[in-house]
């Protein structure tokens, strides 16, 4: 009798095992896990939680790490989506062909100074001959007599990607602090008499950070729809070629009107249909 019980508790408890299991699978199936740009992890987190209040059912996890780390993972498979601030093409290791492209935002960059260096514009050149070692204290530049500490975004941000190409034309920037999140980078700027770096627009918000001109425009949206103001990426989200419908069903959320008309404007990113212009993998702008 004793062992009758005994088969019959264990072979119950496997059947609850299994039922467990099996409920586990369905919610991991509805996981989404976003990582990669720290330029976009605002929207993507804003927009996941906004997804989940009419999707009770899913479940979107959303990291940082630089856009570098969000195509590599996407790549291996080890995440639903990559965020990037690049093309894929144009990254070492990652083959672009097994990769989609969904172009969510475009966001501007911004140089940004301590408020003590005593300049509000410059011109391209003298931000590039900052950024190379050329110029090294502010008063070169109509500022104060006060070395500049340049404080460099990580290897493997899409932003210094863009930063570099645009207005280093590639030359090796000086050796300096690197730092990957736009808010720690705001935070050191702001702290620190004499330094330097860029950031997003929409982590552009502190009162102790002076934004910059360059060549006399300004870093506003509406420069960077008419490409004015040159200094702006793309916000993209990469995915596998083939999506299951969870993905899918994301990533058309993303793209949609209460995204791309209310979420995207009010955190301070620019939607894809305002855009003037295009610009492809090779910098090269066209009008729409």
């Amino acid at each position: 009798m004793q062992k009758k019980l005994k088969f019959k508790i264990v072979a119950i408890c496997g059947l609850l095992a299994i039922l467990i299991g099996l409920t586990g699978c369905a919610n991991n199936s509805n996981k989404i896990t976003i990582v990669g740009s720290s330029a976009m992890q605002l929207l993507a987190e804003q927009a996941g939680n906004d997804y989940r209040l009419s999707h009770p059912d899913s479940n979107i996890v959303v990291q940082g790490g630089g856009s570098g780390t969000g195509l590599s993972q996407v790549q291996a498979g080890a995440v639903e989506i990559g965020t990037s601030d690049v093309f894929a093409e144009t990254q070492k290791g990652i083959n672009a062909k097994k990769l989609q492209n969904h172009l969510i935002a475009v966001v501007g960059i911004v140089p940004i100074v301590n408020k003590s260096a005593g300049v509000k514009n410059l011109s391209k050149q003298q931000l590039s001959d900052i950024f190379t070692g050329k110029i090294t204290n502010w008063k070169q530049v109509g500022g104060k007599n006060q070395s500049i500490t340049v404080i460099n975004r990580s290897k493997g941000s899409g932003t210094r990607s863009t930063f570099e190409g645009l207005i280093l034309n590639n030359k090796k920037p000086i050796r300096a602090q690197e730092q990957d999140s736009n808010g720690t980078v705001r935070k050191i700027v702001s702290s620190t008499p004499g330094t330097i770096s860029y950031i997003s627009f929409p982590y552009a918000n502190d009162e102790n950070i002076q934004k910059l001109s360059i060549d006399g425009v300004k870093p506003t949206n509406q420069n960077v729809e008419t490409n004015r103001w040159q200094l702006w990426s793309y916000e993209h989200m990469y995915t596998k070629r083939k999506l299951n419908k969870n993905v899918q069903e994301f990533i058309n959320y993303m793209l949609g009107n209460k995204v791309q008309d209310d979420l995207v404007p009010k955190l301070g990113y620019i939607s894809i249909n305002k855009m003037k212009v295009e610009r492809d993998s090779n910098n090269h702008i066209v009008q729409k």
